[in-house]
């Protein structure tokens, strides 16, 4: 009898040991338990795959806010969104750098570049737009965009100086002199009857909607520009341009 309890019991012993019962606590070795999810498969359209476009990302970029600064830029830095030949050169633009509330409802550090004579009324006007809770989705230089107005506008990316022409007319772009930002560019589409920019903005030109970072007239981000000087687009009647804001 001894015999066969000794038996059972080394049974037993041998069951409680088995790989459908392990668990990380219970000792060194690989578990299913432990293990953190495999990553999702990236599908074709997402940010990193080369010749696709990238959609419109859900979340604001996480940086970390920063001092807001003032400083000088040269071509290199501006990349190509400068070129010989533009109405401005590298000396007369500065690179604004200013806290950002985002979508997500913290805070960022963006970068602007903005003709020299306006750089330190920008810092101040997007300090207002902060202490407003208004959000924005990104802020970096067209350059990181190859200088591509449309790629800009798709990523939700606000941003001001881009030496370009007007859209759809000749001579250039308040852009191009560095006395121009466009806001939330997405949810605020540039529209004309020949279209609107960016391309992925229809949702949005419906303005009778209030959705998160949309402009309407009396908004805090209008009224903010507007006191300090500035000329808002979203008053123009054709083109409208909901996302501009320029100070001649």
């Amino acid at each position: 009898m001894m015999r066969v309890a000794a038996i059972v019991l080394l049974g037993v012993m041998l069951a409680g040991c088995s790989d459908d019962n392990y668990h990380a606590s219970a000792g060194h070795g690989p578990s299913t338990a432990a293990r953190p999810p495999t990553a999702a498969p990236v599908s074709p359209g997402s940010p990193g795959l080369p010749g696709l476009p990238s959609p419109m990302p859900s979340r604001t970029p996480r940086t970390k806010p920063t001092t807001p600064t003032i400083a000088r830029v040269t071509a290199a830095k501006l990349g190509a969104s400068w070129h010989a030949g533009c109405p401005i050169g590298p000396s007369g633009l500065r690179m604004v750098t200013v806290r950002y509330r985002g979508f997500d409802g913290r805070a960022h550090s963006g970068r602007l570049v903005v003709a020299a004579d306006l750089a330190g009324q920008v810092r101040s006007i997007f300090a207002e737009i902060y202490a407003s809770g208004f959000p924005i989705r990104r802020m970096v230089p067209v350059a990181a965009y190859g200088g591509d107005d449309e790629r800009s506008m798709e990523a939700d990316n606000t941003s001001a100086f881009n030496c370009r022409p007007i859209t759809g007319g000749g001579g250039w772009s308040q852009h191009a002199y560095g006395r121009a930002i466009d806001i939330d560019p997405l949810q605020n589409p540039y529209v004309a009857p020949s279209g609107i920019e960016p391309v992925t903005a229809r949702r949005y030109l419906d303005r009778s909607q209030r959705l998160p970072g949309m402009l309407h007239a009396g908004d805090p981000v209008v009224r903010i520009f507007t006191a300090h000087g500035w000329t808002w687009g979203g008053r123009w009647s054709s083109p409208t341009d909901y996302q501009h804001f320029q100070r001649s």
